[in-house]
């Protein structure tokens, strides 16, 4: 169904559904296949395998929240051509998304138990720099995917060596995010004030040191 035909009731009810996928299936379809295709998958030690679990987890927690950011901030953009650009990217977050959760379960563990918060308040965030205005909410779109994709670079380096099934779709994750960034630039993102990036990288800190074991 076209989302511009769509109340805003409708897209709210359209994100609950949206949110409930998101946050109880850890491995949606993809469109696109995995990035880690036929590589093979290394042979682990316990404490490796743990550490690459525990990022893994990370970065399917960051696809939660960009799922969650960009559905909360195309149900209350008002400009049509945003809401269609927004729901573009969720679309492609989740391949990510399916990634993520196929290469834990490639590694015996589990997307974190606390994905309905992590949803709920990337939701929030989104939908309320929406409601501010079209060019703050992609100014979000901007510094979060820039935050992201600082912090993949550091995974490449953290993921124990040998595992090139994780790097590989780390590499595409990341290329990915650098790509939606200035995408929203060029849509005419304004640029945050200044307190909210460090706001924002204190919320995404701690989000990954629970995300980690949790």
């Amino acid at each position: 169904m076209n989302a511009d035909r769509l109340s805003p009731l409708d897209r709210l009810l359209a994100g609950i559904g949206r949110a409930l996928e998101t946050t109880t299936i850890a491995t949606p379809a993809a469109a696109r296949p995995s990035p880690a295709g036929n590589l093979p998958d290394a042979g682990l030690d316990e404490g490796a395998r743990r550490h690459a679990a525990g990022l893994m987890r990370v970065n399917h927690v960051g696809e939660v929240c960009a799922q969650a950011l960009y559905v909360g901030q195309a149900a209350m953009a008002r400009d049509g051509e945003l809401r269609r650009h927004l729901l573009e990217a969720a679309a492609e977050e989740n391949d990510h998304l399916a990634w993520c959760g196929e290469r834990l379960e490639e590694l015996g563990s589990r997307p974190s138990l606390l994905n309905p918060l992590w949803y709920a308040g990337a939701w929030a965030i989104g939908a309320g720099a929406a409601l501010v205005g079209d060019r703050l909410s992609l100014g979000f779109v901007v510094e979060t995917e820039r935050q992201v994709e600082a912090h993949l670079d550091t995974h490449l380096d953290r993921l124990p060596p040998g595992d090139e099934r994780s790097r590989a779709v780390v590499r595409v994750m990341k290329a990915d995010e650098a790509r939606h960034a200035e995408n929203a630039r060029a849509a005419g993102a304004a640029a945050l004030p200044a307190p909210i990036p460090a706001l924002m990288r204190f919320a995404a800190d701690v989000m990954r040191a629970v995300a980690y074991r949790v």
